[in-house]
């Protein structure tokens, strides 16, 4: 009875071994190559094609070696580029493809990682040979987008020319930079030319301001002296105005005339309060003090 037990055991297994190489699943996103004795014989999901699913192969005899059937992306290293106008550009590049022949993939790249590593120096080669024909100002800005499709095209020829089994969909550069050796000396350029402008600015302003101040002196001056001017003209007319005014005051009435003048002397003689006056009694200086405003 055990051993029994044992032979199904033993017949169950190998059932399961022979079972398990010969029923496979592909997947929707993918797509399979099957190989006989390491040669490809057929292709199951192939673009056009929708067969994913459980297929049979030949058990301990075939192969399936599957691919991815979606875009693929793959991002290059950076890449030192030469441009035309003798410029040093680090380039950092990707590309979007998907395997548009299975078995021509399969008979000239054979695996993934290998196919990684041909199109990345594929595509280095292009980018090389298209942005060193063009200058920095061009890769950078100008002609971007354009030379981006001139690559794409150039790239798709020569997969094809390679026989690469390859559709490229896009190439783009995400970021070409300066070296950084040379980042240095343009960033230093770059300070000391904003500096330049700066000195040139503030000197600038500077002779702004004198040239300023220097108008509002000269305006100050000039408003200073017209008004010295007017106002000499007006103390000369006032002048000449109170001495007709005393004239005529003392051709009318002389003993007033007198009087006033002699309050005016003693105002200014005695103003400060004092003042020592040593005088005869009989002084014409005091003599409205002793004899009134009739005196002579």
């Amino acid at each position: 009875m055990s051993r029994r037990l044992i032979l199904w055991a033993i017949v169950g297994f190998v059932a399961l071994v022979v079972l398990a190489n010969t029923l496979f699943v592909v997947d929707q996103r993918e797509q399979a190559i099957v190989l006989t004795f390491g040669q490809p014989v057929r292709v199951i999901n192939a673009p056009g094609r929708q067969d994913a699913g459980l297929h049979m192969k030949e058990p301990f005899v075939q192969d399936v070696v599957k691919l991815d059937r979606r875009n693929v992306g793959q991002e290059v290293d950076q890449e030192e580029i030469l441009s035309s106008d003798k410029q040093r550009l680090v380039v950092d590049a990707f590309i979007r493809y998907r395997v548009s022949d299975p078995l021509q993939f399969y008979r000239t790249l054979r695996d993934e990682p290998t196919a990684a590593d041909r199109i990345e120096r594929l595509l280095n080669s292009t980018l090389r040979d298209i942005l060193g024909s063009t200058t920095q100002t061009e890769i950078i800005s100008t002609r971007r987008d354009e030379l981006m499709q001139q690559a794409r095209v150039e790239m798709q020829r020569r997969a094809q020319a390679q026989r690469f089994g390859l559709q490229v969909i896009d190439v783009r550069i995400k970021r070409a930079d300066l070296p950084a050796q040379v980042q240095a000396s343009v960033f230093r350029r770059m300070q000391t030319s904003r500096e330049q402008i700066a000195t040139q600015t503030r000197a600038y302003g500077e002779q702004q301001k004198r040239e300023i101040i220097a108008g509002a002196d000269k305006e100050v001056a000039i408003t200073l002296a017209t008004a010295r001017e007017e106002a000499g003209a007006t103390r000369g007319q006032g002048d000449a105005q109170r001495t007709r005014i005393f004239a005529q005051a003392y051709g009318r009435d002389p003993s007033f005339a007198a009087f006033y003048r002699s309050m005016q002397a003693y105002d200014q003689a005695l103003a400060q309060g004092d003042t020592t006056l040593v005088l005869s009694p009989d002084s014409d200086f005091f003599k409205y003090f002793q004899r009134g405003p009739g005196s002579r």
